[in-house]
């Protein structure tokens, strides 16, 4: 089966979430990711957990969500003949994607002008928390941080309560797609000119980018969001968006919907007196707390199926471990699995995006450290011989399972 980037070789020098979701998408369409790890214990990830658990008692979650499709290799990247060896690679790799605190690779000899010498034609993607230079440029660049300096943390949560970030890496993974538009941008550019180029994306630039509604309202209405003290869903809207209590101890998102339609379902006519979107605005805490009380009076599946009877635009809140086992997620197969050596079978979620001719696809669980290390160096012609030299010298660590 072809794969739409099959035959396309990536040296990925990243860790923790921005970068290894970046190739981890570039894999599942068939790119050849070669991981680059620390020799020893290899990416950071692996010795971060949730829960305080591991998967089959030894495996990060947080690693195996997002490093299938790759080969590892673990390598002492401060040693010279390490240094020729990934040179030597680079002469043969389409791309490098790297994510360290911006100057650390360079540092090393792994910048993008050390790569463009041995191949003109690299695309090198750096990804970094503030971008490679201006006042933050030597700051820590991780997630909530972002979340928080972006202003999307203030904008989450009850007004008479602390700002609540999201409950996921959401600027890491913006990130990512940023990376993965780039070097597919890139890979495009190169095939009609020839020309390799250098992509910078930054986990700030990326929030600000998608935050960009909210800038526009901001910066040209002349109002500042201010956090309702209710449940309603952003800062910015009226009533009745939010999150709405069930009977049943449920709750159900209410998003843009008629507010006549809303009260006439929920037979509560004396609500027709707030039908007007600047009281609606201005008193939307008022009006979230009367039509929470109506939405307890049913269970959760009644006012559900009352509501989408009247194409309201709604849906049940789930958590994960319910949300993994909706009918809608069970007809799009979005729950998978792949057997890992250590991890047992490990289940994930499945690739987003469906194509017709080159579908995305899980081909690797996520390596163990330096796992495919002597397959990848003897594909780029290194005898068994400076390959077991390379190990005993400690250069290279190969955990093999």
């Amino acid at each position: 089966m072809n794969k739409a980037l099959e035959g396309v070789r990536i040296l990925d020098f990243s860790h923790l979430l921005q970068g290894p979701f970046a190739t981890q998408l570039l894999g599942d369409m068939g790119a050849d990711i070669i991981k680059i790890e620390r020799a020893g214990a290899g990416d950071m990830f692996r010795g971060m957990t949730f829960f305080a658990k591991w998967v089959g008692g030894s495996e990060s979650p947080n690693f195996l969500a997002w490093n299938r499709n790759k080969r590892s290799i673990a390598l002492n990247l401060k040693s010279r003949k390490v240094h020729a060896i990934i040179m030597d690679m680079a002469k043969k790799a389409d791309v490098v994607v790297q994510n360290f605190r911006p100057g650390v690779l360079a540092r090393l000899g792994y910048g993008y002008e050390d790569f463009r010498a041995v191949n003109p034609g690299i695309i090198y993607c750096s990804g970094s928390g503030y971008g490679e230079e201006g006042p933050y440029v030597e700051r820590p660049g991780q997630d909530m941080l972002i979340q928080g300096l972006s202003g999307l943390i203030s904008n989450s949560g009850r007004g008479d309560q602390a700002p609540v970030p999201a409950g996921a890496g959401l600027a890491d993974q913006i990130g990512a797609m940023n990376m993965v538009y780039g070097i597919l941008s890139a890979l495009y550019y190169r095939e009609k000119t020839g020309k390799g180029q250098k992509i910078e994306v930054n986990l700030l630039a990326g929030m600000l980018a998608h935050l960009n509604q909210e800038y526009v309202a901001v910066l040209n209405l002349g109002e500042d969001f201010v956090r309702p003290n209710s449940g309603i869903g952003h800062p910015g809207m009226q009533a009745p968006f939010g999150i709405y209590e069930a009977k049943d101890g449920g709750y159900v998102s209410i998003a843009m919907s008629p507010f006549k339609t809303l009260y006439e379902v929920l037979e509560a006519p004396q609500l027709a007196v707030y039908d007007d979107l600047k009281t609606l605005f201005d008193k939307r805490d008022e009006v979230f707390d009367k039509v929470n009380a109506e939405t307890r009076k049913f269970a959760t599946q009644d006012l559900l199926a009352r509501l989408l009877a009247a194409d309201i635009w709604c849906a049940e809140v789930k958590d994960i471990r319910r949300a993994a086992e909706d009918p809608q997620v069970k007809h799009l197969g979005m729950i998978t699995s792949y057997d890992h050596p250590r991890g047992g079978k490990v289940r994930v979620v499945a690739p987003a995006v469906k194509m017709s001719e080159t579908p995305a696809t899980i081909e690797r669980p996520a390596p163990l450290v330096g796992q495919h290390g002597r397959e990848i160096l003897a594909e780029f012609g290194l005898s068994s011989g400076e390959i077991a030299a390379l190990e005993a010298s400690g250069d290279m660590t190969v955990d093999a399972a």
